[in-house]
C-alpha cells in the first residue's frame, strides 16, 4: 500500500496536535483531516476513504468506543487515551493498537509500523480478486463457479461492504462476489465504467436516462454523490448535443 489515509480525533487540542504532528512525520501516512469530536468525523467518513483512525476514548457526547462501534471493518482504529481501563473493550472492537498518553514518537512509530504491515497483508490478499478485464469481458467467481461476463451486458455494480453485487442487463437476478469497490474500480476500464457513488459503479454505455442527480436503470435509481458529481457531469457534457 502506497499511502495509509488517516484522520485524528481528540477533544483535547494539545493531544490532537501531538498526534497530528507525529502523523506528518511518517512518509506512508496521509493525514486527510483532524477533528475535535467524532460526530463531525462520522460525516466525513461517509464521503471519504479512511483507512486508519487515531481515536481518543474519553470525549463528551459520543465516546471513542461508541464511535468505533459504528465503523465498518474497512476502517481500522488506533486508540489514543489517558485511561487504560478501556483496553480490553478496545481490543474487543478489533483495534490495531491502544496507546496510552503521553505518547512518545517511538511508541507511535512502532504502532503505525504494525498498522502498515496489517494493511499490506490485506492488500496482498485482495489482489487475488478473480477478475480478468482483458479484451471485452471479465471473469467473476461466485457461488463456487467462475462466470464470464461481457462488458456489454453489465448495467452497474453495487458495493456491499466486502462484497459486490453485479447487475446484468436482461438477467433475472444479480451476481454477488467477494471484492471491494475500490479494488474493482482500479481493475475496470475507465472509458467504459465510472464510479458515481461510494456504493455504485455504472456502465457508461448503458446510461439512457438521468433524472436530477440519479441515473435510472429500470426501477433502480442510482444516486450521484457530491464526491463524484463533477467527473460525471464532465462525461455528460462531452456527449451533450
Amino acid at each position: 500500500m502506497n499511502k495509509i489515509t488517516c484522520i485524528a480525533i481528540d477533544d483535547e487540542p494539545i493531544a490532537l496536535g501531538i498526534v497530528v504532528s507525529y502523523i506528518k512525520k511518517i512518509p506512508y501516512l496521509e493525514l486527510l483531516a483532524e477533528f475535535d469530536n467524532p460526530i463531525d468525523a462520522s460525516e466525513y467518513i461517509q464521503e471519504h476513504k479512511v483507512h486508519l483512525i487515531f481515536l481518543d476514548i474519553n470525549m463528551p457526547d459520543l465516546s471513542g468506543v461508541e464511535f468505533a462501534r459504528t465503523l465498518d471493518k474497512n476502517s481500522k482504529v488506533i486508540f489514543t487515551t489517558a485511561y487504560d481501563k478501556y483496553a480490553v473493550e478496545g481490543f474487543q472492537l478489533h483495534a490495531l493498537d491502544y496507546l496510552l498518553k503521553p505518547i512518545s514518537f517511538a511508541v507511535f512509530t512502532n504502532s503505525v509500523t504494525h498498522a502498515k504491515e496489517y494493511f499490506d497483508l490485506v492488500e496482498s490478499k485482495q489482489s487475488e480478486l478473480p477478475i480478468n478485464t482483458e479484451d471485452n469481458y471479465l471473469f467473476v467467481k461466485a457461488d463456487y463457479q467462475i462466470h464470464r461476463i461481457e462488458f456489454n451486458d453489465i448495467l452497474f455494480f453495487e458495493g456491499l461492504k466486502d462484497y459486490v453485487k453485479l447487475y446484468i442487463e436482461g438477467a433475472s437476478k444479480s451476481i454477488v462476489f467477494h471484492s471491494t469497490m475500490k479494488l474493482l474500480e482500479e481493475k475496470l476500464p475507465l472509458d467504459r465504467f465510472m464510479r458515481v457513488h461510494r456504493s455504485f459503479i455504472v456502465s457508461l454505455n448503458k446510461i439512457k436516462t438521468i433524472e436530477r442527480d440519479r441515473i435510472i436503470f429500470g426501477e433502480k435509481r442510482i444516486p450521484i454523490s457530491k464526491q463524484y458529481k463533477a467527473g460525471f457531469d464532465e462525461f455528460v457534457k462531452k456527449k451533450f448535443l
